[in-house]
């Protein structure tokens, strides 16, 4: 599954499931899920009835779409939690539970990248795998302004600091960059 923009490939979906090692009983989470479920019900397939996909969000109205799909497309191990990411401990998640974790296109909204990853490293087990996608940093002609994209050096640097280990970098799609860290 491709998201496209005016059938444009914008990002490659499948792709990063796999980066993020996503597959049967795994215990996952979108982290800023948004409405559309892009990555919530391609995840909620590959861990199977068996696993768990966590779509978190901000938005109660993000979060009831979500809810309603999952009911109509009969995905039962899809959960929704409503969270403030930036606020350490607030995800009603066990801490060091969650085999992989996903963060598309949300820390460029944020003042408080580091906080929404201290926020995802708490949630992630020992050798879990989290993958962080956003925007280059480079003139697109799409995405947000230059200046609130995430520099890839220094989220890497950020990682590092938090005790992550960078395991590789990927191109999400033609304006995104894609990192795989683990814990």
């Amino acid at each position: 599954m491709i998201e496209t923009i005016s059938g444009n490939t914008l990002l490659d979906v499948n792709l990063i499931l796999h980066k993020a090692g996503i597959g049967d009983r795994r215990k996952v989470a979108h982290l800023g899920c948004g409405s559309s479920g892009h990555f919530v019900f391609p995840s909620a397939k590959l861990v199977g009835r068996q696993g768990k996909i966590y779509a978190i969000d901000i938005l109660k109205t993000v979060l009831e779409r979500i809810e309603r799909q999952s009911r109509q497309e009969n995905f039962p191990n899809v959960v929704t939690i409503w969270s403030d990411l930036e606020i350490f401990g607030a995800t009603r998640i066990e801490n060091s539970s969650l085999d992989s974790e996903l963060i598309v296109n949300v820390l460029y909204e944020s003042k408080k990248r580091v906080d929404i990853l201290r926020e995802a490293i708490r949630l992630l087990k020992k050798d879990g795998r989290l993958v962080v996608v956003e925007w280059k940093n480079i003139a697109t002609p799409l995405g947000p302004p230059l200046e609130m994209r995430v520099d890839k050096s220094l989220l890497e640097a950020a990682g590092r600091k938090l005790g992550l280990r960078l395991e590789e970098e990927f191109i999400a799609g033609p304006y995104h960059y894609g990192v795989v860290f683990m814990k």
